[in-house]
């Protein structure tokens, strides 16, 4: 099958470029030809604040990409469809609503001689949405052939915008879990045991993560743990320093802002006994199976599909989203005698082949 992905790559760093970059050697490596065409300017600055690019790659590049796609470039969206009026699928990778107009106009482009097309969304919707959203989202899932999604309630959301309960009408929404697409993988013998008194909060750090709410846990549980919070802040930093010395946190709290390169994220977690992820709202996170690559267990709310890979008391402790004395009385448990040494005797790396199989199944299958 000849296949088109559009979506983020190499040059631009994140979840949704390794993802993406992933798929096309997973196509490719299942007997597909597969194109990449990607971008050169993603997005405007509004869209987002934090650092778009990086200088070297953090996984092997796909070939052949293509990279002349630009928000400002509408006629450019209009050629890129035209040159993938060939392919019998074009995936369209939706990480932000921004990106719908430029996709409109590659499907414009494609017309009725294009190929079947799918919208594979990592967020129906933003967690943090602003006015115009919904609507963009609805013209695109309404336009594009079939719908793929990572978890029910995304599955919901999408049925809901595009009118359709369940497939009446035609229109396919399918859910499959998101598959691990890490940056890195740790030597299983370079792992440190014992315990360390510490936390991580790793990752771009937004209102809907919720590191508020575990600063505040911290100040009320145990009160020799410490946390280092390592990533980019889209916004608020200034206010998470002033949290931080209202709550007496001075001393117990690292802060790193910034965006953290593949090769440094082995060093936090060296020294940590477990990574938090207090999500108020969560579709689904690369980041429990990144903990557990590293052998750390995960402490993290039920919002979205987090609770489906973290087994309380397994590998790690399940709380509810956006409840301080829930998320405390979570580190308190996790802090008992004994239980971060247990813990991690229960964390085992993910194997990424069968959620990639299924995932490739979903994918393809009409």
């Amino acid at each position: 099958m000849r296949i088109a992905i559009v979506g983020p790559t190499f040059p631009y760093k994140g979840g949704g470029a390794h993802h993406t970059t992933e798929l096309a050697h997973r196509l490719a490596a299942a007997g597909h030809d597969v194109i990449l065409e990607s971008w050169r300017t993603q997005y405007p600055s509004f869209a987002y604040p934090g650092r778009l690019v990086i200088s070297e790659p953090e996984g092997e590049p796909f070939q052949p990409t293509r990279r002349e796609l630009s928000w400002r470039d509408p006629l450019g969206w209009i050629r890129a469809g035209r040159r993938l009026r060939s392919s019998d699928l074009v995936v369209f990778t939706v990480l932000t609503p921004v990106q719908v107009p430029a996709y409109h106009g590659i499907m414009t482009g494609l017309g009725r001689r294009g190929g079947e097309t799918v919208a594979l969304c990592h967020n129906v919707l933003p967690h943090e949405r602003k006015p115009y959203d919904t609507l963009l989202m609805r013209t695109l899932l309404r336009r594009v052939g079939r719908v793929l999604v990572h978890s029910a309630e995304q599955a919901a959301l999408a049925r809901a915008l595009t009118g359709k309960s369940g497939k009446s009408g035609g229109k396919s929404v399918k859910v499959a879990g998101l598959p691990p697409h890490l940056p890195v993988r740790r030597a299983k013998d370079a792992r440190r045991a014992g315990r360390h008194d510490r936390l991580l909060f790793f990752g771009i750090v937004r209102h809907y993560k919720g590191l508020d709410i575990l600063l505040r846990a911290l100040a009320a549980g145990p009160p020799e743990i410490s946390l280092t919070v390592a990533g980019e802040f889209w916004a608020g930093l200034d206010e998470t320093r002033r949290l931080v010395r209202a709550l007496g946190l001075t001393d117990r709290v690292e802060l790193h802002p910034g965006y953290v390169p593949a090769a440094a994220i082995p060093g936090l977690f060296d020294g940590v006994d477990a990574l938090v992820l207090p999500y108020r709202a969560a579709t689904a996170s690369q980041n429990v199976a990144l903990a557990f690559e590293h052998g750390v267990p995960v402490i993290a709310t039920t919002a979205g599909a987090l609770a489906e890979h973290v087994r309380d008391g397994v590998n790690g402790v399940l709380c509810e989203p956006g409840d301080v004395g829930s998320l405390t009385d979570a580190l308190k448990r996790f802090y008992a005698d004994g239980e971060p040494d247990r813990l991690r005797r229960g964390v085992r790396a993910v194997d990424p082949a069968p959620y990639w199989d299924r995932y490739l199944d979903e994918l393809l299958k009409p």
